[in-house]
């Protein structure tokens, strides 16, 4: 497992593709995750989730995953569980002071934030560990998280219309008021009957007599 975190560091760019595609996918499918119920499909996503994130990254299952804020590399693995930042322990070579044969996590997450698009997020001073959501599933934390968002976003939207809507009506109406009829205009029925007439030809009784 060791060796293929180190390779998704390496190609972390490659890999924060996949989960930008990824991620609208759960939002996406959030009213079916909330029609069946988020408990209840909890146990299986926890168990794909750990067997992929697991493969790839060591995944420690914290329930908080800060991966694409940290170059692929997850901080979990730290002997310290630090979360911003390596610790003063450092080697000259890079390694862990605690695990002198792995590289220090901090290290390799620093490498894998400067091959992505999104690297400068490994400035963001991540939250203490919540210890009452290890063993759970982030993707459906985040699905939850960002399907609340997009609704609360497109409810304000839809309550600033609202509100705005009376105002523009006051200032603008929808539709002008009608213009006045000239006085000395000709009823449309008649003006059709006099073109008829001199098209055809026809004597009008005036030139009969």
């Amino acid at each position: 497992m060791y060796s293929v975190r180190r390779y998704v560091v390496r190609h972390s760019r490659l890999f924060e593709w996949a989960y930008d595609c990824f991620e609208p996918l759960l939002v996406f499918l959030d009213p079916v995750w909330s029609k069946v119920g988020y408990n209840r499909i909890e146990r299986p996503v926890v168990i794909a989730e750990r067997a992929i994130k697991g493969f790839l990254f060591d995944c420690q299952m914290c329930g908080q995953c800060v991966l694409s804020s940290t170059g692929m590399s997850c901080p979990m693995n730290c002997p310290k569980n630090l979360r911003n930042g390596p610790c003063g322990g450092v080697r000259e070579n890079g390694h862990c002071e605690v695990k002198p044969e792995m590289k220090c996590v901090w290290v390799d997450a620093w490498d894998g934030a400067s091959r992505m698009r999104g690297g400068d997020r490994i400035a963001t001073v991540q939250p203490p560990v919540d210890r009452s959501l290890e063993g759970s599933s982030s993707w459906l934390r985040v699905a939850r998280e960002r399907a609340a968002e997009k609704r609360a976003s497109e409810d304000a939207a839809r309550q600033a219309m609202a509100e705005a809507f009376p105002e523009a009506r006051e200032e603008e109406p929808a539709a002008a008021p009608l213009a006045t009829e000239p006085p000395n205009a000709q009823p449309l029925q008649s003006t059709v009957e006099s073109t008829t007439v001199m098209d055809t030809g026809a004597e009008t009784p005036a030139g009969r007599a």
